[in-house]
């Protein structure tokens, strides 16, 4: 009840800070004017953070009175301090301008103030001079991470207020009951500025705003590293990462593709993860969800690694959802936010004859996923077979054993021709090279286990668990690339609805290329066929909506764009019937029409 009280205090203080800061910024010219990295078109007011940072100290400041409740000003008043000053710092650049530069120093500094009060002025309290320089980059880069993430309505408050949530929930004992307090002032202050932040903004957090999120988490995640037990060092600073991975990844993405390009870092533009996710046709809001969800799962991770007892149980979970992050990320690398000729630094670096080699020849990139993904498979069988003191006992023989599984297992991989496959292209023939190469590695595993070995030690039951487990593993991830295609091709808002009539091979090749083919700018919606028994059957993830008879009904009912006949043999009375029904409805008709021309004729 006292967190919900907290909570409250700070949503109703920052909404009446938000409307005042609204009405006040025009008249000291706090006005963003349109530009194309927010995507509006008038003039929007900013300076948000104010709002922020003053519901965050009303709703923490009715509890500062009582020395019961706040206890000592331990760990809670330097991360109070540090957001405080990045607050100032903030407003500066908001009204001054500062150059990048300027604002990296002061969060280095205030960094490394804020990690000396946190490990004391004690020689014997101090942590290691690696941990606090770490610490001193990660509190700096977290301020810089929520700056370059508030560039889309609503996603620097909303992935904020997730990540106090789950900061508050899920560290409880290493923050302190004044820091949840704390963190709970600042979700609740975040949630009353999304009312005046959601798409579309009415108000801008600003810089003032993005780094006094940041330095409020950043530094608040710094505390149960420095609370921790020594043998459970590495579970917060797991956790932090976890719950910090949209920052961190789009912080990550963008300075890496933009040193490719040949670009300055601290230079705004539309190349952030939300902008591509818009690149490929979903909505500014459904982007924003996206990375709601993708923090969502972070923290969701957290908790069951929490819940597991440490990092080793939960070793595949975490693999597994690091694996999804990099492939999201070469996905979206892959969406077009530079032109061609922007990538000067890699084509012009002297390494970049040798990363094309690699990249493009050999395929390095599947290579080392699948390094990972066969170690992370062959582990996960050994957790299945046994479980305690069996684990344990026979782990000995999994950590002897994996260096031969994964030379094996990747000479089978390759021998299998899997690595000259295309993922955009992945389907049902190319299951045959996975089922070659996982089958052979295995059989080339136990052969191995057995002849240096004697198989003594070792379960048949591991490796038959590990071949179904890397199977699996290796399908997934080569079929992602189809999947979000997919996932973007049917969410995309630009596209034009079509019904495809008729749903043989001419209909589903036509499926098949819309879906393929971004420059059609086409999403098939639904299937019309002559034959009644295909009706409300799935064809290539199309429902076959009806027969002639239901085409007005269901162009009415799916707001179909236009119709488009898929087979030539849709002609005479069939087709006047349907141009009578597209011209009532005054939708257009397009015929797919596909022909190989002899160029000498």
């Amino acid at each position: 009840m006292f967190l919900a009280a907290v909570f409250s205090v700070a949503v109703i203080a920052s909404l009446l800070g938000g409307a005042v800061v609204r009405r006040l910024a025009p008249t000291i010219g706090a006005v963003v004017p349109p530009r194309p990295d927010r995507w509006h078109n008038t003039p929007t007011p900013t300076m948000g953070g104010v709002a922020i940072a003053a519901g965050t100290l009303i709703a923490f400041g009715a509890i500062a009175t009582r020395p019961d409740l706040v206890g000592a000003p331990g760990a809670w008043l330097p991360v109070l301090l540090a957001a405080s000053v990045m607050f100032v710092v903030g407003v500066l650049d908001d009204r001054l301008q500062l150059s990048p530069l300027a604002k990296l120093v002061a969060s280095l500094a205030i960094g490394a103030f804020l990690v000396f009060a946190l490990a004391g002025a004690e020689p014997e309290d101090a942590l290691p001079s690696v941990y606090t320089l770490v610490a001193t980059v990660w509190f700096a880069g977290i301020c810089h991470a929520m700056n370059l993430l508030d560039n889309m309505d609503g996603l620097a408050a909303g992935i904020g207020l997730i990540a106090a949530v789950f900061l508050m929930a899920l560290l409880p004992g290493f923050l302190g009951p004044t820091l949840e307090v704390l963190l709970t002032a600042l979700a609740g202050s975040l949630l009353g500025f999304l009312y005046w932040n959601r798409n579309r903004a009415r108000l801008f957090m600003g810089d003032c705003g993005s780094l006094f999120i940041g330095a409020m988490l950043g530094a608040a995640s710094l505390v149960p590293v420095y609370n921790a037990p020594s043998m459970a060092f590495i579970n917060p600073a797991v956790i932090v990462v976890l719950i910090l991975i949209v920052p961190l990844f789009d912080t990550g993405f963008v300075l890496v593709l933009r040193r490719l390009a040949g670009l300055k870092a601290t230079k705004g533009g539309t190349d952030h993860v939300s902008h591509r996710l818009v690149s490929l046709g979903f909505s500014e809001r459904s982007a924003v969800r996206i990375l709601y969800l993708l923090g969502l799962a972070g923290g969701g991770t957290a908790w069951f690694l929490l819940r597991g007892q440490g990092v080793e149980p939960m070793l595949p979970l975490v693999a597994a959802f690091g694996v999804f992050v990099v492939l999201l990320g070469i996905y979206l690398a892959r969406v077009p936010a530079y032109d061609a000729e922007d990538f000067i630094a890699l084509q012009k670096s002297s390494f970049a004859p040798f990363l094309k080699d690699l990249a493009f020849r050999w395929h390095a990139a599947e290579v080392m996923l699948d390094f990972i993904l066969i170690a992370v498979c062959y582990y996960l069988a050994y957790r299945l077979r046994f479980d305690g003191e069996g684990f344990d006992l026979f782990l000995p023989y999994f950590t002897a054993s994996l260096p031969v599984v994964l030379g094996c297992k990747l000479a089978a991989l390759y021998g299998s021709g899997l690595y000259q496959r295309s993922w955009e292209t992945f389907g049902l023939r190319d299951l045959t090279a996975v089922l070659r190469g996982v089958g052979m590695g295995s059989l080339l595993s136990v052969l191995t286990a057995a002849y240096l070995y004697r198989f003594e030690g070792f379960s048949r039951v591991v490796f038959l668990l590990d071949a179904l487990l890397l199977g699996v593993a290796i399908v997934a991830t080569r079929a992602s690339f189809r999947a979000m295609s997919l996932v973007a091709a049917v969410r995309n808002k630009r596209s034009r609805r079509v019904l495809v009539y008729g749903a043989g091979q001419f209909g589903q090749t036509l499926v098949r290329e819309m879906r393929a083919n971004a420059r059609w700018n086409m999403n098939p919606i639904a299937f019309i066929d002559d034959d009644p028994g295909k009706v409300r059957r799935w064809i290539m993830g199309v429902q076959v909506r009806g027969t002639l008879d239901d085409l007005e009904s269901t162009i009415r009912r799916y707001a179909v764009d236009e119709v488009v006949l898929s087979s030539p043999s849709i002609t005479g009375h069939v087709e006047r019937r349907i141009r009578e029904v597209c011209v009532r409805l005054e939708r257009p008709v397009r015929r797919l029409r596909m022909d190989i021309l002899d160029l000498d004729a």
